[in-house]
């Protein structure tokens, strides 16, 4: 018997059915992501803003350019070992850069300044 779209679409390349044949493609293209250090996030952001969003991630100097900007803004509580123990307390490993300082500077008098 024929199939009904003969001659159309994409050839059949397996027996499995369309969607279990998409469900193993997106497991092997996560595993992949995954072995290269690469996650997917999700971001809420106004319209206009998540259009120059998704336009400038063409740019061959958007990857550069956006983790300059992520360092700048944010700190790894992980690099800085006094400040990593005056944030004892935090879960995230990140903080904005504005709140290590103001960390440092409320914490001060327990910081061993010969260790910095």
């Amino acid at each position: 018997m024929e199939s009904i779209n003969a001659g159309r679409g994409r050839p059949e390349t397996s027996d499995l059915p369309r969607h279990v044949q998409l469900r193993e493609a997106k497991r092997i293209q996560h595993a992949r992501e995954k072995a290269a250090g690469i996650t997917t996030i999700e971001i809420r952001l106004p319209l206009k803003q998540a259009a120059l969003l998704k336009a400038a991630q063409t740019m061959p100097t958007f990857a550069a350019a956006l983790e300059n900007f992520l360092y700048e803004m944010m700190v790894d509580i992980d690099a800085w070992p006094t400040l990593r123990e005056l944030a004892w307390n935090r879960a995230s490993r990140f903080i904005p850069a504005a709140e290590a300082l103001a960390l440092y500077e409320r914490n001060w008098r327990h910081v061993d300044v010969l260790r910095l």
